[in-house]
């Protein structure tokens, strides 16, 4: 496949997942500004990375407003800037 085809692969199975997600989230009326409550679990953990997947294979990520300010109050936490893919030492 060229870039646009592994893109839309990609795509079409973060976005799957993020539509799952998105509405457990939203239902969520206690989550807070993380996946589960006021404190990053490790659901964050989990979904900053693909966060991060979907932003490298060209994913809009305005549909899911939750996922979002999930992954807004990570970036937040000095922890998950620090390890950020972009900041690694084996990054490109």
């Amino acid at each position: 496949f060229d870039d646009a085809g592994i893109n839309a692969w990609a795509g079409r199975w973060i976005s799957a997942g993020f539509d799952a997600l998105e509405t457990m989230l939203a239902a969520d009326e206690a989550r807070g500004d993380f996946c589960h409550g006021g404190a990053p679990t490790l659901a964050d953990v989990y979904l900053v990375p693909q966060v991060e997947s979907a932003r490298r294979f060209g994913v809009e990520l305005a549909r899911w407003p939750c996922i979002g300010a999930v992954d807004a109050a990570c970036d937040r936490l000095e922890a998950f800037r620090r390890a950020a893919p972009a900041l690694q030492p084996d990054a490109p």
